[in-house]
């Protein structure tokens, strides 16, 4: 430990959620041997990327952010970890500036291979097969925000057509309850706020939970254990499969004090066709019930979605019944990707295929039906009294939180407001879509 003291290293995380985690309990590995955690800005012995796979986009990004790293110091020794590391270890490998390439596996064992930090003409790559990723390792973030992303579940057992992720992370499997609870406890006793839980399928919660196929729990018995650890103020559902989203489990959170009323759903398509060719695990039909139920139980619920589009097989009229559920249906705001084939998966073999042109042109459309559902959200919820955590970002001199339901709001800047809840009456968007609050015209109340 002692020759790593004067050793600094620096973490850059792309994609989700659940890679922020995993980012942040590697970060915490290091500072245990005895390594010092510097900003990626900063200089750096040892830089860490943890990779994405999700779309074209992240994979490209990789090679500017070693370029960056280079930039801050040209013999510094760089590793590349997380999904795009597990796909295509080969391929980051021979990235100019890469000298380790970590699989699934292996990055959570990442200091021992650090023995030697002379830079490699060629990138060393430890990859296991995919199907060794068959144990559980408990991630959660901490300190890099207000809130932190705790990890329950990884892996994933469905077979969508367009998706590498069961390639990336192996089956799904879950965290043992009681190691979930004491994670949670562990991080209410940092004084962080709000938890947010995640993996890459959390409805499949207790799958895997002590290695083996059958649930020891469910979804709904973390959700009703983890609303009893004391200390935490807000828990947040980051995204759940509908088939799997339970009546009982929205029931729960409704009347819950500590789960919030947010959910983000996949759809991915609007058309029973695509969702078939997609190989997803419900129509239409059911994500219009689920969303109808969490309306019910909870009026003023915020419920985001994930859409795909220019996937093959995508034409006008299937395109435009995506289009038109969606604007139909109560939602609060769209999360849009646009297809982007990828190997090794059945949706890059299909016919239909549609040009980039018209994937980016109803990309276009879909994020503008996104922000007209986010405008109408956040007009609905003008007149509510509702409680706001506040971030730690001076952003052009204004201060961001979110309510329970997921408003953002702005206010002037104020260090003392950081990391803490306030009740407060939403009266006015600003121009810039956001809820604004002026101390002269309404009292703060603190939570």
């Amino acid at each position: 430990m002692d020759r790593n003291k004067n050793k600094n290293v620096a973490f850059y995380t792309l994609g989700c959620k659940l890679n922020f985690s995993e980012t942040s309990t590697i970060a915490r590995s290091f500072e245990n041997e005895g390594f010092n955690r510097v900003d990626f800005s900063e200089v750096a012995d040892i830089y860490v990327i943890n990779t994405c796979s999700v779309t074209d986009n992240a994979d490209k990004r990789f090679k500017t952010i070693v370029k960056k790293a280079q930039k801050k110091n040209v013999d510094a020794f760089v590793i590349a970890i997380g999904c795009y590391a597990q796909l295509k270890p080969e391929e980051l490998a021979e990235v100019d500036g890469v000298d380790l390439v970590l699989g699934a596996t292996e990055k959570f064992k990442i200091t021992d291979y650090l023995n030697d930090l002379t830079k490699n003409d060629f990138g060393e790559v430890h990859s296991c097969e995919i199907e060794e990723a068959d144990f559980y390792v408990g991630s959660y973030s901490i300190g890099d925000r207000t809130r932190a992303f705790l990890k329950v579940q990884d892996g994933c057992d469905y077979k969508c057509t367009y998706c590498t992720i069961p390639l990336a992370r192996g089956i799904s499997r879950s965290d043992t309850l009681e190691n979930v609870l004491s994670n949670a406890k562990e991080i209410s006793e940092q004084g962080i706020k709000e938890i947010v839980l995640t993996g890459v399928n959390i409805g499949d919660y207790g799958k895997g939970e002590f290695g083996n196929k059958k649930h020891e729990h469910t979804f709904l018995d973390l959700v009703k254990s983890l609303d009893k650890v004391e200390g935490i103020e807000r828990l947040r559902i980051s995204s759940i499969e509908p088939n799997l989203l339970k009546n009982e489990t929205i029931e729960f959170v409704a009347q819950s004090n500590t789960f919030v009323p947010h959910f983000h759903i996949p759809l991915q398509s609007g058309s029973n066709d695509l969702l078939k060719l997609m190989r997803r695990r419900y129509m239409r039909e059911l994500y219009i019930d689920r969303v109808e139920a969490i309306k019910k139980a909870m009026p003023n619920a915020c419920i985001g979605v994930d859409v795909i589009v220019g996937f093959p097989g995508e034409t006008d009229a299937r395109f435009l019944e995506t289009y038109n559920f969606l604007n139909e249906l109560d939602i609060s705001y769209l999360h849009v990707f646009t297809y982007s084939e990828r190997p090794n998966t059945p949706a890059a073999e299909m016919d239909g295929v549609v040009s980039n042109k018209v994937r980016k042109k109803r990309s276009k459309m879909l994020r503008g039906l996104s922000a007209k559902k986010r405008r109408a959200f956040y007009e609905s919820q003008l007149g509510n009294t509702l409680e706001v955590l506040f971030e730690g970002e001076n952003k052009e001199g204004f201060i961001h939180g979110f309510t329970e339901n997921y408003v953002k709001v702005k206010m002037p800047w104020n260090p003392n407001y950081v990391n803490t809840l306030h009740k407060i009456k939403l009266t006015k968007i600003d121009e810039d879509g956001l809820v604004r609050f002026d101390f002269a015209e309404n009292p703060v109340a603190a939570v």
